[in-house]
C-alpha cells in the first residue's frame, strides 16, 4: 500500500501540470466552456488510476522478470559452457539470443501504441495497408535490433559501431524507399518503443550487462533501446523496397 501511494502522488503531480495546460489553454485563450467536463475529469481519474497500477506492476513484475531471466540465461547450472574458468565464445549464448528475438517480437505485436497507428494506417490506405502486416515487419525489426543489443553487450562492442552502422542504412533506405512510405516506417520506430516493450528491454540489458563478467551496466546495459527504435525503421522500409519496386525512387 505504502508504494502505491508513493506512486499515486507521483502520478498525480505529472498529471496535474498536462491538467493545468489544457484547461489553461481551454479558459485563457480558446476562452470557451470545456465540453463534457465531467467525462473529461472521469477520463483523468481513470488514467491516474492506470499509469499508477502500471508502474507498480512495472516494478513488481516486469523489471524483476526480466532481471531474473537474463541472470538465469547467463547461469553456469543453465549452459555449462559458462562454467567459471572456462573459455567463452560468443555462441555460447544462443539461448539468449533466441530469447532476444522472442520477446521483441512478442512484445511488438502486443505494444498498443503500434496496434493503434497500424489502424490509422490501414484506414489511411483506403485498406490497402494490412495492418497485420505492418505489424509483424515492425516486429522483425524490434527483434532483430534486441538481439543485435543483446549480441553487442554478449561481446562488449562500443554501442557507436551498431547506432553508426544503422543510421547509415537508415539514410540508404530512405534514398530507395517509395516516398509515401518513409514517414510510416519513421514513425513505426517510435512507437514500437512504448509502455510494453521498454521495461522488458532496459531490464534485460541490465540484466545481461550485470550477469556477465567485465561488463558495466552503465557502459553496456543500456543502448537497447536506441537500437529498437533503428531497426524497425529498417523493416519498414526494406519492405516497402521489397513489395513496391516500382515506386522505388
Amino acid at each position: 500500500m505504502a508504494l502505491m501511494a508513493e506512486h499515486s502522488l507521483a502520478t498525480l503531480r505529472d498529471l496535474s501540470l498536462i491538467v493545468l495546460i489544457m484547461f489553461g489553454f481551454q479558459y485563457l485563450v480558446i476562452r470557451r466552456p470545456m465540453a463534457r467536463l465531467k467525462r473529461v475529469l472521469g477520463g483523468f481519474l481513470l488514467a491516474l488510476t492506470g499509469l499508477t497500477l502500471f508502474i507498480v506492476g512495472l516494478e513488481l513484475a516486469l523489471f524483476p522478470l526480466g532481471s531474473l531471466m537474463a541472470e538465469q540465461l547467463v547461469s553456469p547450472n543453465f549452459l555449462p559452457a559458462l562454467a567459471e574458468g572456462a573459455e567463452r565464445h560468443w555462441h555460447d549464448y544462443y539461448w539468449i539470443y533466441l530469447f532476444a528475438f522472442m520477446i521483441g517480437a512478442s512484445t511488438t505485436i502486443a505494444e498498443p501504441a503500434l496496434i493503434a497507428v497500424s489502424e490509422r494506417a490501414h484506414q489511411a490506405s483506403n485498406g490497402t495497408l494490412n495492418p497485420l502486416v505492418l505489424r509483424s515487419v515492425v516486429a522483425l525489426g524490434m527483434a532483430t535490433g534486441i538481439t543485435l543489443g543483446v549480441w553487442r553487450i554478449i561481446m562488449g562492442w562500443p554501442l557507436t559501431w551498431f547506432i553508426g552502422s544503422a543510421y547509415v542504412l537508415v539514410i540508404v533506405l530512405t534514398l530507395r524507399c517509395p516516398k509515401h512510405m518513409i514517414p510510416l516506417a519513421y514513425d513505426s520506430g517510435g512507437v514500437t518503443t512504448s509502455t510494453i516493450t521498454v521495461p522488458i528491454i532496459t531490464a534485460l540489458g541490465l540484466g545481461l550487462a550485470t550477469q556477465i563478467p567485465e561488463r558495466s551496466p552503465v557502459l553496456d546495459g543500456f543502448g537497447m533501446i536506441a537500437l529498437a527504435c533503428l531497426f524497425p525503421i529498417i523493416s519498414v522500409m526494406g519492405y516497402a523496397i521489397i513489395v513496391h519496386p516500382k515506386g522505388s525512387r
